[in-house]
């Protein structure tokens, strides 16, 4: 079946199975690899995308489901002349990345949790990001990045 998504403002009409994952849509057909696949079950967060603006994990989507839509991955977040996006940036400054494995997708989920609680506290990072897991940090810097980004 024919499926048409705009990725980070981009066009991308390619033919799919009908049961391809918007994941491996976005990975294997777009060629952006910035979105990981960790579980393929739903549970870590690796593969976090905006879709419609929205934060959503990529591994629970059809590529079907989001013909028409629009979807922004890691790779969209910077700017053209590649200025990083403020959430990029704390986590940068403040070490809420180790392999980097999850940072695409708190990423993603994190700049979601600031669009709709431009000033949360350190709960409510902590409860925002809770299906997003990272086996390397501990959590303490990503939410200090998180909190960062939130007052910059």
């Amino acid at each position: 079946m024919e499926v048409s998504i705009t990725i980070n403002g981009q066009q991308q009409t390619h033919d799919v199975e009908a049961r391809t994952l918007l994941v491996h849509y976005i990975r294997e057909h777009a060629g952006l690899t910035g979105t990981n696949v960790g579980c393929d079950t739903s549970s870590c967060g690796a593969c976090s995308i905006h879709l419609n603006g929205e934060a959503v994990k990529s591994c629970t989507v059809l590529a079907a489901q989001a013909d028409g839509m629009e979807v922004r991955t890691i790779e969209g977040m910077a700017a053209a002349d590649g200025t990083l996006h403020p959430m990029q940036q704390a986590f940068m400054e403040n070490h809420g990345l180790q392999c980097g494995y999850c940072t695409p997708g708190m990423v993603m989920a994190a700049t979601s949790l600031l669009e709709e609680n431009p000033n949360p506290t350190e709960d409510d990072v902590r409860i925002g990001l809770e299906g997003n897991l990272c086996r390397c940090t501990g959590y303490h810097n990503i939410v200090k990045s998180v909190l960062a980004a939130a007052n910059a």
